[in-house]
């Protein structure tokens, strides 16, 4: 009976480890409206043409706020910086961005920043990002 049982058991298992035919959901990879809020913190666009003169301005306006650049792929406008958070939040804080060109007189500038390993949410600190980039943009 114990066998039976067993054998039973092992099928069940079995069946439950399967894949089946079972077709993801149509929207696995489509946008929430929070997602899209957060995306449109996160992204402006401004009337410069050159890719490398924006790459610059990014990585003076990380460096103004504290960051520390870590990497830098200018072909593929991509730039990465990490800094402790200050005294009141202990912890860190992780920025990537990502510089493309939109058109051509424009550059569209998008920013994710994650703190502790998750992501700031808080449009404050992207419109306080995006602030510093325009006096380095339009300083030089």
């Amino acid at each position: 009976m114990t066998g039976r049982l067993l054998i039973l058991s092992f099928f069940f298992v079995l069946q439950a480890c399967s894949t089946g035919s079972t077709k993801p959901p149509d929207n696995l990879l489509s946008l929430t409206e929070a997602q899209m809020k957060i995306r449109s913190f996160q992204t402006r666009t401004f009337d410069v043409s050159d890719q490398q003169k924006a790459l610059h301005a990014v990585v003076s306006a990380l460096m103004d706020l504290g960051f520390i650049v870590e990497r830098i792929n200018a072909p593929m406008g991509l730039v990465t910086a990490a800094k402790f958070a200050g005294t009141g939040n202990s912890g860190f804080v992780e920025a990537t961005i990502m510089i493309r060109p939109k058109g051509d007189n424009q550059m569209e500038v998008r920013v994710n920043a994650l703190f502790n390993t998750k992501p700031i949410e808080d449009p404050k600190v992207y419109q306080n990002f995006f602030a510093t980039l325009q006096k380095s943009l339009f300083s030089s």
